[in-house]
């Protein structure tokens, strides 16, 4: 099967996973298999506090990370990982494909740096066993990225990347930004089904 890749970038806190939610419920409404990982924030009292695994298919949702600097198995200078919840979520990743729609949320320093995480999302990304793929990863990452998935063409090939910040900046609305991806959705539907 022949997908399409697109990357959404963005700082922290630019609307990266907001915007996914968002397409995966626009993805839903044109009757498409979704599915894959997010990572949605926790706040409390307008504070991160921690990040969630969501299950895009079922809905099932599980405490990912705490921002904390107790020590872990896992961990980042910001976040302490739950490992068994990092095995969830990849285990969601090997059981995702074939579908219409795959969202990775997000691949970052563990995965494309550390080769942790949800590192075989690399694996399920290149099974092509998706029509669309929409995966976020942050700005510094992007080329390391690029040069990892080389064998995955891009949606648009001079337009694979797509910055929040940039579009932002650029005046693009995010409700324009959103039609492009309808436009996609579109398209996907009419890809013959999955195998």
């Amino acid at each position: 099967m022949q997908g399409q890749l697109a990357i959404v970038s963005g700082p922290r806190g630019s609307g990266k996973t907001m915007l996914c939610l968002r397409l995966i419920e626009l993805a839903r409404q044109r009757g498409l298999d979704c599915a894959g990982i997010m990572s949605p924030a926790r706040f409390r009292e307008g504070r991160k506090v921690g990040i969630d695994a969501l299950d895009v298919r079922s809905g099932e949702r599980r405490s990912l990370a705490e921002a904390d600097q107790l020590p872990g198995d896992l961990r980042t200078a910001a976040f302490r990982f739950d490992t068994g919840a990092v095995k969830w979520g990849a285990a969601i990743l090997d059981t995702a494909c074939p579908c219409d729609v795959l969202m990775v949320d997000e691949l970052g320093p563990l995965e494309l740096e550390r080769g942790q995480g949800w590192v075989n999302a690399l694996a399920v990304l290149r099974s092509g066993q998706w029509k669309l793929a929409i995966v976020v990863v942050r700005p510094a990452l992007v080329e390391v990225f690029r040069k990892v998935m080389n064998s995955v063409p891009s949606v648009f090939v001079t337009e694979s990347v797509f910055d929040l910040a940039d579009l932002r900046s650029e005046g693009m609305p995010d409700q324009r930004f959103i039609h492009r991806f309808i436009q996609w959705l579109g398209a996907c539907a009419s890809l013959p089904q999955t195998d």
